[in-house]
C-alpha cells in the first residue's frame, strides 16, 4: 500500500525527472541563420551571377554605347534639348532614374488639366500642328516618368521638325521611324512602339553619312 508521503512526493519527483529542452532555441537560431544566408545572400548572389552570365547586356542596365561612350539606356527616357532630335514623353521625375515616379495628380485635379493644356499648346507650337493633333502621350507623364518609348503616331508628328532641323527629306526620317518601330511583344501583348534613344542615335548616324 502506497504511503501518503510517497503520494505527495511523486509529482515533485516526476517534475524533476523531466529534462530541460535546450534544443528548441538552438534549432530556431540555426534555421534563421540558414534562411538569411541561403535566401538573403546566396540566392541573390547566384541569381545575379546567372543573370550577368546569361544576359550580360540586360543585367548591366541595357546601356547603349557609341564609340566607347555610354549615351544612355534603352530602358530609361532622357530629354533632348536640340530641335534635331525626337522628344520623349514628359517626366514627373525629371528623367532621374533615382526618383522614378508619376505626378500622382488625380484626373479631377485642376492643376493636372492646367498643365496638360499648357503642354498641348507648347507641343503644337513646337511641331507646327493644331492643338487637336497633339497625341496624348506627348503631354502626359507615365507612371514611372521614365518610359523610353513613344507610339508611332507621337513620333510621326515630330518628323517634319526633325527633318527640317537636320536638312533632310522627311521621307528619309520616316524610313528610320519605320525601321525602329517595334511590334507587339511576341506578336500578342503590347502595341507598336518606338525607342526614342535608338531612333535619335540612328538619326545621328544618318546625318554623319
Amino acid at each position: 500500500m502506497t504511503s501518503l508521503t510517497s503520494l505527495h512526493d511523486t509529482p515533485a519527483a516526476a517534475h524533476a525527472a523531466v529534462p530541460e529542452d535546450r534544443t528548441s532555441l538552438r534549432g530556431a537560431l540555426v534555421f534563421t541563420v540558414l534562411v538569411l544566408l541561403g535566401f538573403g545572400l546566396l540566392y541573390s548572389l547566384v541569381g545575379a551571377l546567372l543573370g550577368r552570365a546569361l544576359f550580360p547586356y540586360q543585367a548591366t542596365g541595357s546601356l547603349v554605347t557609341v564609340d566607347g561612350r555610354v549615351r544612355g539606356s534603352e530602358l530609361v527616357a532622357q530629354p533632348f534639348a536640340d530641335a534635331r532630335y525626337f522628344q520623349p514623353r514628359p517626366s514627373a521625375a525629371g528623367y532621374d532614374p533615382m526618383a522614378a515616379a508619376g505626378s500622382n495628380l488625380a484626373r479631377s485635379n485642376p492643376e493636372l488639366r492646367k498643365r496638360i493644356d499648357g503642354l498641348i499648346h507648347e507641343v503644337a507650337r513646337r511641331e507646327g500642328i493644331a492643338p487637336g493633333q497633339v497625341p496624348a502621350e506627348l503631354v502626359t507623364q507615365s507612371g514611372s516618368g521614365l518610359d523610353p518609348h513613344l507610339s508611332p503616331a507621337a513620333v510621326q508628328v515630330q518628323v517634319a521638325r526633325v527633318a527640317k532641323a537636320r536638312g533632310l527629306d522627311p521621307s528619309e526620317v520616316e524610313v528610320l521611324v519605320r525601321e525602329h518601330t517595334q511590334g507587339a511583344t511576341f506578336g500578342v501583348p503590347g502595341a507598336p512602339r518606338v525607342n526614342v534613344l535608338q531612333l535619335n542615335l540612328a538619326l545621328d548616324r544618318l546625318h554623319a553619312r
